[in-house]
């Protein structure tokens, strides 16, 4: 059986990670048996011409996709466009988004045959085997589905018990080299589940208000695998990773037996760390932790279900920094009961702590408590248009607050961050430190990796040199490349450069040299010379 997976277009500003659930699917369907395929279009520009192509070209039985709500209006047209194209696969969806509104999405959407919710591994090494066999999709805990026009779901399926049963990421089935000239980290989880029941949030609903944890071995054999590629940075991705103590040293003295040398960030809670848990982090390479806060108000932390204090996050901050480890605050506008009083307070306290800090607006995603209690507090949910659900534009409102005050608080600070931006940029090779210009030509370095992936940039390029060259990019043939570039986006011809050559010698990109048609390719990643499928 040939299952393909479809990584559905996301913001690249948004700076997604490479899909981590995308890639548990994939390894649940091979360990089903299934020749699995990933369609991958967040770092590839998505078109019905190159999605036909992939599916002529892999002919699968069976495709699923997943999404969250930022891109589940996206995400959900692809998967129908997969059924219109090919009537005869069986198309999945799957993620949170879907997991809470099963009937509605099978409703709205005939071309999607099966919903998979929640966790979905188990879920579908039990599905696969029976997918041509519809009569016995009520038997499989954990999908919902249409018989005779009605929507059916079954039982729900439990939780995973043992994750270290659930076969490692997939990841090799992933264009890596795309998100390595990107720069961004690879992510894995040590763990599922939180007990906190913070209102807007949909993870403990999705994988459960108990932790389950691997294996401090098994999560840094996972470690291994993943700098074997060549990747050096890795960020860990546990809605709680700091949960137990023991078991978060037990995972840093493995990395340091083990010998292994990289950067990696983490998510924690302020009252989840302490100085000897953060030094251990610190000596295993955490260079950065991120804590959510949500608000510089107390009331407001008890309202939501936080369950800290104003002085546990002081601390927190200050036990990073004094063991050498970058803190991130982030700060929520809009949760129920905020006014002009509270906003302010977070202001005040969110500049005192002294740490990288910023704010998004609430996103009332299905699944949270507030948006299915939403009667409850002192909230109005503005709209259920899904693309606007990316936390970066107020959707509700408070009886004291508007939705155009909320978007002018975060204006204030955006402006301040873009004031200080241009002054970095107007100082560009002039009187700026080399520190900062590193910063500047980074920021322009990730926009152009941006184009280059967002356009297709480098696929529509001619070979220059001509003939062929084995693969070899040699001096003419990169300046060419980079003059065409320069032509297509504008921008500056050194930065290009030194980004072509620079992803030329860590085997990012080839060429094949078949004369003047389109020849550049990007590797599967740096060690593995495998074009992708053809567009």
């Amino acid at each position: 059986m040939r299952v393909a997976i479809i990584a559905p277009p996301y913001p690249l500003e948004e700076a997604p990670a490479p899909p981590l659930g995308v890639t548990y699917v994939a390894a649940a369907c091979e360990a089903a048996g299934a020749r699995v395929r990933i369609f991958d279009y967040i770092v590839t520009k998505y078109s019905e011409e190159k999605l036909r192509a992939q599916l002529d070209e892999f002919n699968p039985h069976a495709a699923g996709i997943t999404s969250v709500t930022l891109n589940f209006f996206g995400a959900a047209e692809i998967i129908s466009q997969v059924k219109r194209l090919r009537p005869e696969t069986v198309t999945m969806m799957g993620g949170p988004h879907v997991s809470f509104m099963a009937a509605e999405v099978l409703d709205a959407y005939p071309g999607i045959d099966i919903i998979v919710i929640g966790e979905g591994e188990a879920t579908l090494q039990e599905l696969l085997p029976v997918i041509n066999e519809k009569h016995k999709w009520a038997g499989v805990k954990g999908i919902a589905f249409r018989r005779d026009g009605r929507t059916v779901i079954p039982p729900p399926r439990e939780l995973i018990a043992n994750l270290d049963s659930i076969p490692l990421p997939a990841r090799h089935l992933l264009p890596l080299s795309r998100y390595q000239a990107l720069g961004y980290p690879i992510s894995i989880i040590t763990g599922r589940g939180c007990p906190y029941r913070c209102i807007f949030c949909v993870g403990q609903r999705m994988v459960g208000n108990k932790v389950r944890l691997r294996s401090p071995a098994l999560v840094v054999d996972e470690i291994e695998q993943i700098l074997s590629y060549g990747i050096t940075r890795i960020n860990v991705a546990d809605d709680l990773f700091a949960s137990k103590k023991a078991r978060v040293l037990e995972v840093c003295a493995e990395i340091g037996r083990r010998g292994l040398r990289f950067d990696w960030s983490a998510f924690a809670r302020v009252n989840t760390v302490d100085r000897e848990t953060l030094a251990a982090m610190r000596e295993a390479g955490c260079d950065a932790v991120s804590f959510g806060v949500e608000s510089g108000n107390q009331e407001m932390l008890d309202r939501i279900g936080k369950a800290i204090t104003k002085d546990m996050v002081r601390l927190a901050v200050n036990l990073c920094k004094e063991t050498g480890i970058i803190p991130h605050t982030s700060f929520i506008v809009g949760l129920p009961g905020e006014t002009r009083e509270t906003l302010a307070e977070t202001k005040v306290f969110a500049r005192g702590l002294g740490s990288l800090y910023g704010y998004h607006l609430l996103a009332p995603f299905p699944g949270t408590r507030v948006r299915d209690r939403v009667a409850d507090y002192d909230l109005e949910i503005l709209t259920d248009d899904w693309n606007r659900y990316d936390a970066n534009s107020a959707i509700v409102r408070t009886s004291a607050l508007a939705p155009e005050e909320m978007n002018a608080f975060v204006a204030d600070y955006d402006r301040e961050i873009e004031t200080a931006w241009e002054d970095m940029v107007a100082g560009y090779k002039k009187t700026n430190t080399p520190e900062i210009d590193m910063q500047v030509r980074g920021q322009f370095r990730t926009r152009l990796v941006y184009r280059l992936l967002a356009e297709d940039i480098l696929e529509g390029a001619p070979d220059f040199a001509g003939g062929d060259n084995g693969g070899k990019i040699d001096d003419r043939n990169l300046q060419g490349l980079c003059q065409y570039i320069e032509a297509r986006t504008g921008l500056e011809y050194d930065l290009i450069e030194e980004t072509i050559k620079s992803f030329r010698d860590s085997g990012f990109i080839k060429t094949r040299g078949q004369g003047n048609q389109p020849s550049w390719y990007w590797t599967f990643n740096r060690f593995e010379d495998l074009p992708e499928d053809p567009a």
